[in-house]
């Protein structure tokens, strides 16, 4: 696959309300995602500081689905939203107003997500390694970073849920497949 736009590295620490310091490949600081708990337990919202720009809110929306939250600007601004239909399923919907998005486990055995657009195919790679919390985010085609870091989000509160490979694999046709000539 070719190399991607853009790689950020993540590092957390906490348990409770885990804090990620998220930074570019070399190391420069981008900025630190802190995760929010209610009394129970809960993952109730999260925000987001960059070193430089535009705080990001997180916030859980009313209803009892897992992974139903919206993403806003410090002004109020709409910036999208996601929903899991169901408790089995493991692909998570995410809505921008202009282009819905689908995060599913990545392919093969390992923890982590693919973030895919609805038609252009895979925009980034959530990495995330079988021990520890630290995760890779590989960007491979032109997305906002506020979507990218929401997608992180959402993929960092179920990573436990990645390790198999997603049902959507066995539906894509392998490239060898596909352009093989059909029986005659």
């Amino acid at each position: 696959m070719a190399e991607p736009l853009r790689t950020l590295t993540t590092k957390v620490r906490g348990l409770w309300n885990p804090v990620h310091t998220i930074s570019e490949s070399d190391g420069s600081a981008v900025g630190l995602l802190k995760v929010r708990r209610n009394r129970w337990g809960l993952v109730v919202g999260a925000q987001y500081q960059p070193e430089k720009g535009e705080v990001l809110e997180f916030r859980r929306d009313p209803g009892i689905l897992r992974a139903q939250f919206s993403l806003w600007t410090e002004d109020g601004e709409w910036l999208g939203s996601s929903l899991r239909w169901h408790v089995g399923r493991r692909q998570i919907d995410l809505w921008t107003g202009s282009k819905p998005y689908r995060v599913v486990p990545r392919t093969g055995l390992g923890r982590g997500w693919r973030v895919i657009a609805s038609r252009t195919g895979e925009v980034a790679t959530i990495r995330l390694g079988l021990l520890g919390r630290a995760a890779r985010i590989e960007m491979r085609r032109k997305m906002d970073p506020e979507l990218l870091l929401f997608c992180y989000f959402l993929g960092s509160l179920t990573s436990m849920e990645s390790f198999f490979p997603s049902w959507l694999d066995r539906a894509v046709p392998s490239p060898a497949r596909a352009s093989a000539p059909g029986p005659t």
